[in-house]
């Protein structure tokens, strides 16, 4: 490990020490801007500290930032459900067998 991979390690892990410290929800995930991660000769997706490691183009170099549940939450899942619109005709429903003779039977 590099001079610089194990001070970026280091701080990292420090970060994440004091994020759990002030916050309930413990991080998953560090940002870094994709030239640091290459640079440190990580790869996206990787595992650093505990952390997944992500590619954030936004963040300057030499800078990463933690993310948790309490600064994203996850997206929920909502299930959509099936709008059943009502019939535009009234429906003919038979109370019985239809008998002889009945002229509504024919016409159904």
């Amino acid at each position: 490990m590099s001079s610089a991979e194990a001070r970026n390690f280091e701080a990292i892990s420090k970060a994440k020490a004091d994020h759990n410290r002030h916050c309930p929800f413990p991080p998953h995930t560090v940002r870094m801007n994709p030239f640091e991660i290459e640079r440190m000769g990580w790869e996206e997706g990787d595992t650093i500290a505990g952390l997944v490691l992500e590619s954030d183009p936004r963040l300057g170099t030499g800078a990463f930032r933690l993310v948790c549940d309490g600064m994203e939450p996850p997206e929920l899942e909502i299930e959509e459900e099936a709008v059943v619109e009502a019939p535009t005709e009234p429906l003919v429903v038979p109370a019985g067998p239809p008998r002889e003779g009945d002229h509504q039977a024919a016409r159904a």
